[in-house]
């Protein structure tokens, strides 16, 4: 079993919030969305410190503060693969696994509070008909 502890969860964040604000998908929806990156980070310890270690140290609605952004499924899938990266980048292979499957599972449960699907539909071509439009 994973020895996690909240010194990596604190790393791990760090190191994740980091890509996410340079990056060309995410940065824009979270750098409009926090105004205090190192208090974001703080709370976000508390989140994953609750949820993979049971420190019940995160009082918040993670579903009213998602609600309340332009949030898209494609922002999702972006999200999981950086996290994926990065916890794979830090943690060993169960404290990775243990974080990946953590984050899937409160990510499905965001998406269908938001009215999300679960996956990318594929997208029509827009390729006229014979006869329509």
């Amino acid at each position: 079993m994973s020895s996690l502890d909240e010194t990596q969860i604190a790393q791990l964040v760090d190191r994740f919030y980091e890509k996410v604000r340079v990056d060309p998908s995410l940065g824009p929806v979270f750098n409009a969305a926090v105004h205090d990156w190192n208090e974001h980070k703080h709370r976000l310890v508390s989140f994953w410190s609750s949820v993979a270690l049971r420190a019940g140290s995160y009082r918040g609605n993670p579903m009213a503060v998602h609600r309340a952004q332009p949030i898209r499924l494609e922002h999702f899938a972006r999200w999981l693969v950086l996290w994926r990266e990065t916890t794979t980048e830090l943690l060993d292979e169960d404290a990775a696994a243990q974080m990946i499957e953590h984050a899937e599972r409160i990510g499905r449960s965001l998406r269908l509070g938001l009215g999300l699907p679960e996956h990318l539909q594929a997208r029509p071509m827009a390729i006229s008909i014979v006869g329509k439009p």
